[in-house]
């Protein structure tokens, strides 16, 4: 067998899945990309396993399998990612995803803000740090 023809097959593969990583902007199709990219891979272990005797018998084909597995899990992680985000943002476009952390939020000063300097917030109708519900070891009319 001449393997000219599977080994371009997988390169044009393999670079059709680079450019639709990126030049894509909605994130479902970069996942597409991807997984054309493990395929031509693929391609190109099986064929260099019928056509390359090695030491291993058949060692393109199970790591084909091994891709195939690494293929599986990255869809179900990048697809979980991807619902996630359109779940927050109402889009899937990869180039509205915010790559830093938002600044939190400043906290409005007042009486439940100083309250907080011991490490515990004040809660209404309780003395600051004091707790005012009842516990197992603190009966219901002792406050």
């Amino acid at each position: 067998m001449r393997p000219v023809i599977p080994y371009v097959t997988a390169g044009l593969l393999f670079g059709l899945g680079v450019y639709g990583v990126l030049r894509r902007r909605n994130a479902v199709l970069v996942l597409m990309a991807v997984e054309l990219m493990l395929n031509a891979v693929n391609l190109i272990l099986v064929t260099a396993d019928t056509t390359v005797r090695s030491q291993l018998p058949h060692g393109g084909q199970v790591f084909a399998l091994f891709v195939i597995v690494l293929a599986a899990a990255e869809i179900g992680v990048g697809l979980a990612i991807v619902l996630q985000l359109y779940r927050l943002r109402a889009s899937v476009a990869v180039d509205e995803v915010p790559l830093t952390e938002r600044p939190p939020a400043a906290r409005p000063a007042g009486p439940a803000a100083a309250g907080v300097a011991g490490g515990t917030a004040a809660r209404p109708g309780s003395a600051a740090g004091t707790d005012a519900r009842p516990g197992p070891d603190r009966p219901e009319g002792e406050r």
